[in-house]
């Protein structure tokens, strides 16, 4: 049976004062080791021929695998592409996590790397202290291996500060129905004001709003015979909800061709969602949500707000 054709993306508006015009949909982590390779680069070229023009990866991402998949992907059709990777270990040197990364890419550059889950402020300090890893990547983007520098966190307190410092060009944090509000009101925003890239990502919070799963593929044990289906969310509603808030570019992860059709579909057919609607979509994301395991995305001290 042949694969359904995808909806057409185009580039919307720039990705912060990198000059980059970025679609508003981006492709998330794609790896995964139970389904081939091949299938992989398959499934993330046809997310390209779509339109989609960023791509995310990191080491981390199945143990190098991702990387290898977004390498092949991008042979011979890099231009036009935004790339990211990521620093994953945040106190070890970081040239030889850059040119590592770049071995698994086969490629020379990426646009942007980013510090991996800098989620604490100490560790932000560390970073972005003289000689820290902002400045070692600093060489590496005078180097050429990439044109700018980011973090990624979990924490609003930590991407207050970095987008405050100058440091970064872009920063990468979770915005969807079920996230702590303080990267709505207050990071967004701030961001920006100072022209400081945003792609988001947890749009599905981990797949935990639209099944019955502890993250990423993780299921829930079982639950008691005669026990009432647990809320979901629909991927149309976590879509709506995340454009509405309006980052520059959305990351979803789709490995498979039948998660592109909805994410995409969805996505294409967006339409801004009203003050009351994101209420009671977030509403609705809380008892999704509940009894699902950690929500490693917030804060501990998140305000019970949501």
């Amino acid at each position: 049976m042949p694969t359904p054709t995808l909806p057409r993306f185009t580039p919307r508006r720039a990705l912060g004062r990198t000059g980059f015009i970025a679609t508003p949909v981006g492709i998330g982590d794609i790896a995964d080791r139970s389904v081939p390779q091949a299938t992989l680069v398959a499934t993330l070229r046809r997310a390209l021929d779509a339109g989609l023009n960023v791509i995310d990866t990191a080491p981390g991402y199945e143990e190098g695998l991702s990387e290898e998949v977004v390498g092949e992907a991008l042979r011979g059709r890099r231009e036009g592409v935004f790339l990211i990777d990521k620093v994953d270990v945040l106190d070890a040197p970081v040239a030889p996590q850059v040119e590592e990364s770049l071995r698994r890419l086969g490629h020379d550059a990426v646009d942007l790397f980013v510090f991996h889950s800098v989620s604490e402020l100490s560790t932000w300090d560390a970073l972005a202290a003289p000689g820290g890893g902002l400045e070692q990547l600093g060489a590496c983007v005078r180097a050429g291996q990439a044109r700018f520098r980011g973090i990624s966190s979990h924490h609003p307190e930590v991407l207050r500060a970095a987008v405050g410092s100058g440091l970064c060009d872009v920063v990468m944090f979770p915005l969807g129905p079920f996230v702590d509000l303080r990267y709505v009101r207050d990071v967004l925003p701030l961001a920006r004001s100072r022209g400081v890239g945003v792609v988001s990502f947890k749009t599905f919070g981990a797949g935990k709003l639209l099944g019955d799963t502890e993250g990423y593929g993780r299921p829930l044990e079982a639950r008691p015979p005669g026990a009432p289906p647990l809320p979901h969310l629909s991927v149309e509603e976590c879509v709506r909800y995340t454009l509405t808030l309006d980052p520059d570019v959305m990351l979803m992860g789709m490995s498979h061709p039948h998660e592109q059709d909805a994410a995409l579909h969805a996505a294409h057919a967006w339409r801004p969602l009203a003050p009351e609607e994101l209420a009671q979509v977030r509403e609705r994301a809380r008892a999704a949500i509940h009894g699902k395991g950690k929500v490693w995305w917030n804060p501990p001290e998140a305000p019970s707000e949501v």
